[in-house]
């Protein structure tokens, strides 16, 4: 393939033969690995081709630069958000809940993928995982354009949701690592506080106390966020909208 085409992977057939050695999920699950071990930069064409076992020249017949790699992660992450059929005849609200959870499990379990694959080619995966979205509107009287705004909303909220998440996660984990920096930056937001600035940031403050989970969120903490924050946003929609 060459490598001025700019038409998407799923354009293209995969390479023939009866056998081929590798295929595009083999591809797209290597370079997931390489990126929960070792982080999005260490995905490249020679490590790819290492983790499976492959020359890098020979990983070009396969995928022709590291777009098309971007693609297949990102096809392989939205595999992982699909959720059962099951879990789609269950109504409206259960149903998209259903989808909301999958998908922010699937983002917290790759922490790196909402910042790095926002330029990705959407692909088949991507295009199921509408459907499935709209096949939970299904049975709703919600026209075209209330349907995509529900799944907008509901969509937003949950990649901030989970990039709240993991940046809190990540700081937990800093603090862990470096305490001596997380104790330099409380006492310089103290000695601000003192400054009489921040009224309200004091008040909350003075009802915090240590090791309150308000402070700093474990996982479970951040879950029940997640879900009071997805039930909220529910019965917003609902309200507004004429979905039964």
């Amino acid at each position: 393939m060459s490598t001025a085409d700019n038409t998407p992977i799923w354009a293209h057939p995969e390479p023939g033969g009866r056998k081929p050695r590798f295929t595009r999920e083999q591809i797209g699950a290597a370079a997931l690995r390489i990126a929960d071990t070792e982080g999005f930069e260490a995905v490249t064409m020679k490590r790819i081709a290492a983790e499976l076992g492959a020359g890098t020249m020979t990983l070009y017949y396969y995928v022709r630069n590291k777009s098309d790699v971007v693609a297949l992660m990102q096809d392989t992450i939205l595999a992982d958000q699909l959720v059962s059929d099951a879990e789609l005849r269950t109504g409206w609200r259960a149903a998209t809940a259903a989808i909301a959870r999958r998908t922010r499990a699937v983002l917290m379990a790759h922490p790196w993928s909402p910042a790095a694959l926002t330029a990705a080619a959407f692909g088949p995966n991507a295009m199921r995982h509408m459907e499935q979205n709209l096949a939970a509107l299904a049975g709703t009287r919600l026209g075209k354009q209330e349907k995509f705004e529900l799944i907008a909303a509901v969509d937003a909220y949950v990649l901030g949701a989970s990039l709240h998440a993991i940046e809190t996660l990540s700081r937990t984990e800093l603090a862990e690592s470096d305490p001596e920096s997380v104790s330099a930056v409380v006492e310089f937001g103290m000695r601000l506080m003192r400054t009489g600035e921040f009224p309200n940031l004091n008040a909350m403050n003075d009802q915090l106390s240590e090791g309150d989970s308000a402070i700093v969120p474990n996982a479970d903490a951040l879950d029940g966020r997640f879900e009071r924050g997805l039930e909220a946003l529910l019965d917003g929609l609902a309200a507004r909208m004429t979905i039964d």
